[in-house]
């Protein structure tokens, strides 16, 4: 097998292996294990290996410990691009994007441990830390998806010739982030502040006593609403725009795991956020976001990609 070839497959494998580590950390936070190890890091309790740990004190360094192979992964794909592309390569810039996206992922780990932003911390400063991870973990995933697409041999992008698609397609991506960031500020709340029925819970979302968590996360379904809207509007203009096998399957992937996703969050608030549902909530996330990245990627290379078939 060509050399390129076994890269681009790593590149698919380190995309699979980082949605893992991602829901794994959304574990971390239901189960409010986050504090598993204590204020310290890298150190967990202030040991290497903590002796007789506690349930929380192995999810926690279980999950460092998926997040530090992570980038190990991460950095030998940066080293293998400089190693099979010329200087200037777009694969390599895919590459060394990755990597600076999953040091900051890493450093904004550390950040939420060291200040105790965890477990049953219900502060504004943890939302909004928990809102920026999860925007940068939208933008590493994005980051490693186009480098799989460039590495398998699609164009780097070419915007100018269709600015009105670009600036539809830059709203939707803002979205999504604004979207993922409200779905963890919503899941903290429903974390922190377990309801005991549905009723009770719409109560606590309009009551201006309640904490500023749960009133917050009543802006989540709108927003999921919305930007669903918005989705079948840009997967149509894409049909429309680039009218190909590729891009009208990539289109119905977005749209159909959408209209699933909102269902599932539906049923998610219906039974109270169970955590099975909440892990797979995120995962169609973060299903429906790589799969609106490829569709902008096959849509605005420079030429017609080389290769057959779905790259997802």
């Amino acid at each position: 097998m060509d050399v390129r070839k076994r890269y681009e497959r790593y590149i698919w494998i380190v995309l699979l292996y980082a949605i893992v580590v991602i829901l794994w950390g959304a574990m971390v936070r239901a189960t409010g294990s986050g504090a598993g190890c204590g204020d310290h890091w890298p150190l967990c309790n202030g040991e290497v290996v903590p002796r007789a740990p506690e349930v929380e004190t192995i999810i926690e360094l279980s999950h460092r410990i998926t997040s530090g192979l992570l980038l190990f992964m991460i950095g030998w794909m940066t080293y293998r691009a400089f190693v099979l592309y010329p200087k200037g390569d777009i694969v390599r810039k895919g590459a060394v994007a990755t990597l600076i996206f999953v040091i900051i992922e890493a450093l904004i780990g550390a950040m939420l441990v060291i200040f105790e932003l965890v477990a049953h911390n219900a502060s504004l400063t943890r939302a909004f830390s928990m809102a920026a991870h999860l925007v940068n973990t939208l933008l590493l995933l994005a980051a490693i998806t186009l480098t799989g697409l460039w590495a398998r041999g699609v164009a780097a992008p070419v915007f100018h010739t269709h600015k009105r698609l670009v600036a539809w397609t830059v709203v939707g991506a803002l979205m999504m982030m604004l979207l993922g960031a409200s779905g963890g500020i919503a899941a903290l709340g429903d974390t922190l502040f377990p309801d005991t029925s549905f009723v009770d819970g719409l109560y606590k979302d309009l009551d201006p006593t309640t904490n500023l968590l749960l009133r917050l996360r009543v802006a989540h379904p709108a927003i999921a609403v919305g930007t669903g809207f918005l989705m079948v509007i840009i997967a149509q203009l894409f049909r429309n725009t680039f009218p190909s096998p590729q891009i009208t399957r990539t289109a119905n992937i977005v749209i159909g795991a959408y209209v699933a996703q909102l269902v599932l969050g539906t049923v998610n608030m219906m039974l109270l956020a169970p955590i099975p549902l909440q892990i797979f909530h995120l995962l169609l996330s973060d299903i429906i976001w790589i799969a609106f990245v490829v569709l902008i990627g096959l849509g605005f290379a420079k030429t017609e990609p080389s290769v057959q078939g779905s790259p997802a």
